[in-house]
């Protein structure tokens, strides 16, 4: 039996949240979301659906900042059962993670040799996360415009799909990133902005665990711990104890 689109999403996001590991936000910066600055100059039309709150980013400039957005739209997109990464404040969780400990490389270790190996060796590049980012942008925005003749954020929906699906199965060479690597970095990041906890700046109103039922920071729930199945009866709670 076909599931419904509203079972059938929030499977699919149940399954990605389990595939973001909680070790990831352990060098988040823990402190409230922003709510009031300027977007930026360099805000594509996707991005105005991200209007309920302004930020102004501190790490990515104009066009890399237009990137982002039409990235994460793409790759979680609103739809009538749920917000997207827009809604969900995605691009500002990026943003505020490439200040943090972890996007400098802190966390890991960084000492050469650098060799790619087997896959089962893990990440062997130099690359720290803002590198990724930085170097990525370009280098997608360089293929976009030489292939379509516009950089990534002025081209149509499918064609952003066209793209990120290259980047994903490592079919376009760029210049100084894998495209696999890039996208996973990115994908990644954007699978967390959308469950984190608001204080990090994602997941705007807790949309994403309204949508699949998750109860996020309540002290107590373990009355329903074992009602398989059934629907959690209350909305959930941030770290600051926020409620919807």
């Amino acid at each position: 039996m076909s599931q419904s689109p509203l079972s059938s999403r929030r499977g699919f996001l149940r399954t990605a949240i389990a595939l973001v590991p909680a070790g990831t936000l352990a060098g988040c910066e823990v402190k409230p979301s922003s709510t009031t600055a300027t977007a930026g100059s360099g805000e594509s039309p996707s991005a105005a659906r991200a209007s309920g709150v302004d930020y102004k980013p501190t790490f990515f400039d104009a066009k890399e900042w237009a990137f982002i957005h039409a990235a994460v739209d793409r790759l979680i997109p609103a739809d009538s059962e749920g917000p997207g990464a827009l809604d969900a404040g995605v691009p500002e969780f990026i943003d505020r993670q490439m200040e943090t400990p972890y996007a400098h490389g802190a966390l890991w270790y960084m000492q050469g040799p650098f060799a790619q190996g087997v896959p089962e060796l893990g990440y062997q590049l130099k690359l720290v996360p803002r590198d990724l980012y930085r170097l990525g942008i370009a280098s997608v925005n360089a293929y976009s415009v030489k292939t379509y003749g516009h950089a990534f954020d002025a081209l149509d929906a499918p064609t952003r799909d066209t793209v990120l699906g290259a980047l994903e199965n490592d079919r376009i060479e760029l210049a100084d990133v894998p495209a696999n690597v890039f996208f996973a970095q990115l994908l990644q990041n954007t699978r967390e902005g959308y469950f984190s906890d608001p204080i990090h700046g994602g997941n705007r109103d807790m949309g994403s665990w309204k949508m699949i039922g998750f109860p996020g920071a309540r002290a107590d729930f373990m009355d329903f711990v074992n009602q398989n199945g059934a629907a959690y009866p209350y909305g959930p709670v941030s770290i600051e104890g926020k409620r919807t």
